[in-house]
């Protein structure tokens, strides 16, 4: 059923709760190459190269905890199921979206609670998780995939992450046969369609006829040929705003490091100069005072005039 709510109480993608029971789904994170959502189920064992953990222990425990192996030469966490740890997890059938990506078409998409989306191909069901959590509870997503084996395998991913009610899975190539479905998909009753496909413009005039007026269309292509062709398309299709967009990730990596530094000391001022030590002549008259000749600012002058002499520096003239 289209917009339903969900029939059980197991944990899913789209619900939460905070402990563990049998029939959850749970994610077991031990670093970032190695995350495996399993279903629990009591007697059986998640065998994993950090050690053996029994779902028996970990029947009870609250989402987020950090669970020991068996022989305790190794250590997990179990994370309650998102659509960003499934994708992170997931069985690559085919290039899937990531969440810089998946961010970014669902904001341009407009996508929100109650959208009736059409995605095409489906591939491993990393985008279609994000959309079906986006479109929830009262919202469907119909999603076509052209290879029947990926067809089925992407029912059964989207049956065990409990978002079946709202995912629509068809085998059919839409480049050639279209989108509507009879009774289901009639002509401009479509709030978004996303195209991920090799030629996607030979499906942008079945997408205008699904669309309903003002709604979003995104095609994500890998070739900026694919999307000079895309662009043309949408142009005859009377599409509006066109825009192009590249999506660049990049990671900073903040940490601390001690550095040595020198601070030069400030020097005395001018006006606050300390007296300099003078020498003293005295005078062979011994009926004239004895006299003093400062003879240090003389020699400091030469000195500053020869720093200055063995300077380099760059400069630009002033026309």
């Amino acid at each position: 059923p289209e917009g339903g709510q969900p029939q059980d109480e197991d944990m899913s993608v789209l619900e939460s709760k905070r402990t563990i029971s049998a029939g959850d789904s749970v994610v077991m994170y031990a670093s970032k190459e190695s995350i495996t959502m399993i279903t629990i189920e009591p007697n059986k064992i998640f065998q994993s190269k950090f050690g053996q953990y029994h779902h028996n222990d970990i029947i009870g425990l609250p989402f987020g905890s950090k669970i020991s192996s068996k022989k305790r030469d190794g250590w997990t966490y179990a994370l309650a199921p998102t659509a960003e740890l499934w994708t992170s997890c997931l069985l690559h059938r085919t290039q899937i979206l990531y969440a810089t990506d998946i961010s970014m078409v669902l904001y341009h998409l407009e996508v929100r609670p109650g959208c009736r989306v059409i995605e095409s191909g489906t591939g491993s069901g990393s985008l279609s998780t994000s959309f079906a959590r986006a479109i929830a509870p009262t919202g469907h997503l119909y999603t076509f995939e052209f290879n029947e084996v990926r067809a089925q395998a992407a029912r059964d991913d989207f049956a065990n992450n409990k978002i079946s009610e709202y995912v629509t899975v068809t085998h059919r190539n839409v480049c050639t046969d279209g989108f509507l479905l009879e009774g289901r998909l009639d002509k401009a009753s479509v709030d978004a369609v996303f195209l991920d496909l090799p030629s996607p413009w030979e499906a942008i005039g079945h997408a205008a006829a699904a669309l309903k007026g003002g709604a979003m269309l995104c095609s994500f292509s890998p070739c900026i040929e694919q999307v000079q062709k895309a662009c043309l398309a949408l142009e005859e299709q009377k599409f509006v705003d066109i825009i192009t967009i590249e999506c660049l990730l990049r990671p900073i990596d903040v940490r601390m490091e001690e550095l040595e530094t020198f601070i030069p000391q400030p020097g005395p001022s001018k006006d606050n100069k300390e007296a300099e030590p003078t020498d003293t002549i005295k005078s062979d008259n011994t009926n004239s005072d004895a006299s003093t000749v400062d003879t240090k600012p003389t020699q400091k002058k030469d000195k500053k005039r020869t720093r200055e002499g063995q300077g380099t520096g760059k400069g630009r003239k002033d026309n």
